[in-house]
């Protein structure tokens, strides 16, 4: 039963340290939308979409309204895209990502994520054409999102793919230029690509997903920078524990949320994503939280324990909050998106190097990171390789949201707005990997995939 302390505790959170439900996302299945008739398929698409979702903010207003908690985004997420469209042309997927445009609009979501393909293990040619795709898709809608899952711990890391990623995200990026290259910031590349993810550009609905699921995603870094900061100069044991004792009363806002929702929509509650999202607002960020731990500027030796640290605590209060946790659930680290990582960015504390450390210890990887418009496509990819090993070696998540900002080079700023907030154009190393990624095939799944 609720307490009045529990209750004015909830407010004071919400009013002044920033906690949100970053995202109330439907997962919906496609499946039953497969035709051999592309308008027949592109008709079923938006008369499933906009049926299904008819209610998905109102509902979501409704209970703003009700609990008093604000809910950011709402969000649709849809079966991979390349499984529903089989071998339609590059032309023809463009044509989907137009019709789910139309969707969102007449929805009034924030965004559609499943213009998706999954090539962990080779391409099909649904998929292959999908991200052929891709750029004009990103180019010509403003809501739809778009992820490819290159590599697994039991598949290994198709490399083919990633050299095409470089080639996709450099295109995209040109395509956009006139935007700072936004298109990239709606496009990430995977390994281990979750199912269930509600968190914006890589959700997708999983194929072993109900037909219509409800997901939240939680939001709270200035909840845990603040109860860190009332903890003051206590030892690791302690602080580990004030970090779980909060992330069990985030979690339980979202868990509230999320079975709400899903009553009032008449679909299942999936799960609750554990993730602390950052926003470019301040005070609402991962980074403020490691410095608030005695580092003088995120970046400096002894963040990717900090973060370690904050991650599994994370999760050990969070899992005893919900009854059904999934998606990423950790700690984000998006350079745009994180007041603190832009500024450790900016004074030259926080490199693409250190940042790559510390995806190894915490959810998704190498996010919302501006990088020279001029880089080679095979740079990118080789980027995209080395966080992907990551993901693959150590069986988690890993992804790769890079942003080549045509026409800018190091130390430039660029502004995306929004949620996507703003980024200096981060340095990368001037050596080639050209014929590394000129090599293709794919590299092996390591040894300890062989579980069974």
């Amino acid at each position: 039963m609720l307490n009045t302390n529990d209750i004015l505790e909830t407010i004071h959170m919400i009013r002044e340290e920033n906690l949100d439900i970053r995202t109330v996302t439907m997962g919906i299945s496609l499946f039953d939308c497969v035709s051999d008739d592309p308008k027949r398929l592109e008709q079923k698409i938006y008369d499933k979409i906009t049926g299904t979702a008819k209610n998905l903010v109102p509902v979501a207003e409704e209970l703003e309204a009700r609990y008093g908690i604000p809910i950011i985004n709402k969000r649709i997420s849809l079966t991979p895209i390349s499984l529903v469209g089989g071998a339609l042309s590059p032309e023809g997927y463009v044509r989907i990502a137009e019709v789910l445009e139309r969707a969102a609009g007449n929805l009034g979501v924030n965004f559609i994520g499943g213009f998706s393909a999954l090539v962990q293990k080779g391409m099909t040619v649904g998929a292959r054409n999908l991200i052929t795709a891709i750029p004009e898709a990103l180019a010509t809608t403003a809501h739809i999102c778009s992820s490819v899952n290159v590599a697994s711990t039991k598949a290994g890391i198709n490399m083919d793919a990633v050299a095409e990623m470089g080639e996709v995200m450099k295109r995209a990026a040109f395509l956009t230029r006139e935007n700072d290259s936004i298109g990239c910031a709606k496009l990430v590349v995977f390994a281990n690509m979750p199912e269930d993810n509600p968190f914006m550009a890589g959700a997708v609905h999983g194929i072993g997903e109900p037909d219509c699921v409800i997901n939240v995603g939680v939001s709270g870094p200035g909840v845990v920078a603040s109860a860190i900061r009332r903890e003051g100069a206590c030892d690791f044991s302690r602080l580990a524990d004030t970090i779980k004792k909060t992330a069990f009363k985030i979690t339980r806002v979202g868990q509230l949320i999320a079975a709400a929702a899903a009553e009032k929509l008449g679909a299942p509650y999936g799960i609750v994503d554990l993730s602390l999202a950052p926003t470019p607002a301040v005070g609402d960020s991962v980074a403020y939280i490691l410095e608030g731990m005695g580092l003088e500027k995120c970046g400096t030796h002894g963040t990717t324990a900090a973060l370690a640290m904050l991650n599994d605590a994370v999760k050990k209060g969070g899992v005893m909050a919900s009854s059904h946790v999934g998606g990423l659930s950790g700690a984000f680290i998006p350079v745009s998106e994180d007041a603190g990582m832009i500024a450790a960015a900016e004074c030259g504390a926080l490199s693409i190097e250190k940042l790559e450390a510390m995806t190894a210890v915490c959810s998704v990887g190498l996010d919302m990171i501006a990088v020279p418009g001029d880089t080679p496509a095979s740079t990118l990819s080789a980027i995209i390789a080395d966080e992907i090993a990551i993901g693959v070696i150590n069986n988690k998540t890993t992804a790769v949201r890079l942003i080549p900002v045509y026409g800018k080079g190091v130390g430039e700023n660029v502004e995306f707005g929004g949620l996507l907030g703003h980024a200096p154009v981060m340095k990368l190393s001037e050596y080639s990997s050209a014929d590394f990624i000129a090599r293709g095939g794919r590299i092996p799944a390591p040894i300890h995939s062989l579980r069974n």
